[in-house]
């Protein structure tokens, strides 16, 4: 258990879990923790996953016994009404729940959730059958190496991190056949009868582009729950760690407690670089495809260090570059002129771009706003080795000793007006 409370609320991520690793998981242990930060929250692995008890195959746990193993936590921590908050692989638990025993439910929220996960002919939505069981063979033979980010989260998949924590946490909460078994009762299972038992104060939220669980899947539940509210947020992910996590504790938080936060100071300026590896495609028939990979990863953790050493915050890779933010400009130019002179002894020559201007922050892998836009066409305007900066920057950084060539005033694509542009050399 984490945080004071009222109220209480059971953490249902997924049907797997490791109570254990989801420290580890770094943005999963910061929904938990904001979760806490207004409840107090519960966290368990259910029978056969995580830390809990293995299972034979021939003998896996059904919703009834989950159901058991749910209310046996509630007492013994001395619970006596929950919000059950479920991620949508835990969808049938909490609604079975919720329908079985409202006295012991004090609310009911389901991210991406839904009743029934494949198509049939009076339910037309989802996939087949026969196209569910073929993922999960593919799931299975990939499972522990962070395979459902692919599925779940993609807009994360790719972050290295990431991925590492969450192949862990994959392997330590079921084993591969485990998983493909729970997963094939998920896809056979069918809770829809239930939902007009459900009277307990409910909240259904979905994404609006969802990449596995679409929100029609949601939409069905509420509108079948008396009172039900619905709500559809952007993005892609059915993780709802992986996604904007602030945006689905605000509606959380208001539902539990009636407040909405305060909204976070989502506006800063920053300096963004962008680089890229110049001729890539090139190098990659060049060297073909594993060299290619080897040397890029030797690539990332080059720049990596030098966003460590001058104090900037990486975003994401783009996909043989970097997109960065600083606190300030002078860093940023220093930065981009280090990796630049880094690589070099790899082969590698990196372009790079840089402007300083207000950003919109859009969760920890996202930034926008007009200068994250001016700084990606600066960027595609350097010639290789070059670190090609705005005059915003080059005005900011006045007296710090780095020197700079006019490279001339430039219109850049969907940017008003024409911009005056510098090369660093140096300093």
């Amino acid at each position: 258990m984490l945080g004071h409370g009222p109220p209480d609320v059971a953490l249902f991520d997924q049907w797997y879990s490791n109570v254990d690793l989801q420290w580890q998981l770094k943005p999963l242990a910061r929904f938990i923790e904001r979760i806490a930060s207004f409840s107090r929250l519960i966290t368990l692995d259910k029978r056969g996953t995580g830390i809990s008890d293995p299972v034979s195959l021939r003998d896996l746990p059904t919703l009834e016994e989950w159901m058991d193993d749910i209310r046996a936590v509630f007492d013994a921590v001395g619970c006596e009404r929950v919000a059950l908050l479920s991620g949508a692989g835990s969808s049938y638990t909490a609604l079975l729940f919720a329908a079985t025993y409202p006295e012991r439910t004090s609310a009911l929220i389901l991210i991406d959730g839904y009743a029934r996960v494949t198509r049939t002919d009076d339910y037309p939505i989802g996939r087949t059958l026969e196209e569910s069981v073929a993922q999960i063979e593919r799931l299975r033979e990939s499972w522990g190496t962070g395979v459902l980010l692919d599925v779940m989260a993609p807009a994360v998949a790719r972050d290295p991190e990431i991925r590492r924590s969450y192949a862990l946490y994959e392997r330590q909460s079921a084993s591969p056949s485990t998983a493909a078994a729970m997963l094939r009762v998920l896809y056979e299972s069918d809770v829809r009868h239930i939902l007009p038992a459900i009277r307990v104060p409910a909240l259904v939220l979905t994404h609006a582009d969802a990449s596995r669980i679409e929100p029609a899947h949601g939409r069905y539940v509420a509108e079948r729950i008396a009172g039900a509210r619905y709500v559809e947020l952007p993005g892609t992910s059915n993780f709802a760690w992986a996604a904007d996590q602030e945006a689905i504790l605000a509606e959380v938080q208001e539902f539990l407690t009636g407040v909405r936060p305060a909204p976070p100071e989502d506006r800063v300026l920053a300096t963004v670089l962008f680089t890229d590896i110049v001729g890539s495609t090139e190098r990659v028939a060049e060297l073909g495809d594993r060299r290619w990979r080897e040397l890029v990863q030797g690539h990332e953790a080059i720049v990596r260090v030098q966003l460590e050493r001058f104090r900037g915050r990486e975003i994401r890779t783009e996909g043989d570059g970097f997109l960065a933010t600083f606190d300030g400009p002078a860093r940023a130019v220093r930065c981009a002129l280090a990796a630049r002179e880094a690589l070099r002894p790899l082969g590698i020559e990196i372009r790079a771009g840089l402007h300083t201007g207000e950003i919109e922050l859009m969760g920890p892998k996202d930034i926008g706003g007009i200068a994250v836009h001016i700084g990606a066409r600066v960027a595609a305007l350097a010639q290789g080795g070059e670190v090609l900066v705005s005059s915003t920057v080059k005005d900011l950084v006045v007296g710090s000793g780095i020197a700079f060539e006019d490279r001339g005033a430039h219109a850049l694509k969907g940017v008003p007006g024409t911009w005056q542009l510098y090369v660093a050399a140096g300093g």
